[in-house]
């Protein structure tokens, strides 16, 4: 028997392992897109018990700040807004204190403006580029474009969104769109520009995992450039949700325990 050369030998073994740590290190293929979609509509019918539910179980600060600014950059007002969520005794209850009311410059960012269903998805065409942690949480990266057949416009929010561009993440074990940064890729006339126009707007939040599976959106935030008549301004909103924890008034879990993202 000849013998065999040690190096040949050792080169083979090398190649082996390497080859099998790279089977092991190869990422899992990407899902279909329109999977993705069909997954997240899905679960986007239970997103409100799901913050009904947050609101019974966790105590916690929601906050907002909104500032007016003129065409100078001058600051016209300001406007701040804090709420104590507070569950009651009594199931499906809440009490809160809350500051000055949200004025109407604040509408434009409600997170309720961009509820993912059939109807918002077909707005937009879909490209999944890949995935990323995000809070240590597998989730998949779509970029979104105004759809090529222009969906129906039935008020102004239809026409914004119809010429809205951005990035979501979608949290791939449970399917919420757990982070998304918005903006508008051109300005838009109310009532051809009478009335008024909005020259650009962005919007962007993100969401994270209680301990016990409910999820919660920590912060949100948006600016909107714009001509109301003759006057131009823009508006600047923030708002967090802070102080996060088990309300001691429900025993159904314990009472000391504090909110741990996952």
């Amino acid at each position: 028997m000849k013998n065999i050369d040690p190096t040949f030998v050792a080169v083979a073994l090398l190649g082996m392992i390497a080859t099998a740590f790279a089977t092991d290190a190869a990422p899992p293929t990407l899902p279909a897109v329109e999977t993705v979609l069909e997954r997240l509509t899905e679960h986007s019918q239970m997103e409100e018990a799901n913050e009904l539910e947050f609101k019974q179980r966790y105590q916690f600060t929601r906050s907002r700040v909104t500032e007016v600014r003129n065409s100078k950059g001058e600051l016209n007002k300001r406007e701040v807004k804090t709420q104590l969520n507070r569950p009651a005794l009594t199931p499906g209850r809440t009490e809160a204190a809350a500051g000055t009311q949200t004025n109407r410059h604040t509408k434009p960012g409600r997170k309720s403006d961009f509820v993912v269903d059939r109807d918002f998805l077909q707005r937009f065409d879909f490209t999944l580029i890949g995935r990323e942690p995000i809070n240590g949480r597998p989730a998949l990266i779509l970029d979104i474009v105004p759809a090529k057949k222009k969906p129906p416009e039935h008020n102004l929010k239809d026409r914004i969104i119809n010429k809205i561009a951005g990035r979501v993440w979608v949290d791939e074990a449970e399917s919420v769109l757990v982070q998304a940064d918005f903006h508008l890729t051109e300005k838009v006339n109310v009532i051809a520009g009478l009335v008024g126009a909005i020259a650009s707007f962005s919007l962007s939040f993100n969401r994270e995992r209680t301990s016990d599976g409910l999820w919660f959106t920590p912060r949100m935030e948006w600016h909107l450039d714009g001509r109301e008549v003759l006057v131009r301004r823009t508006v600047d909103s923030h708002e967090e949700i802070t102080a996060v924890q088990l309300a001691r008034l429900n025993l159904r879990y314990p009472v000391d325990d504090r909110y741990r993202g996952e």
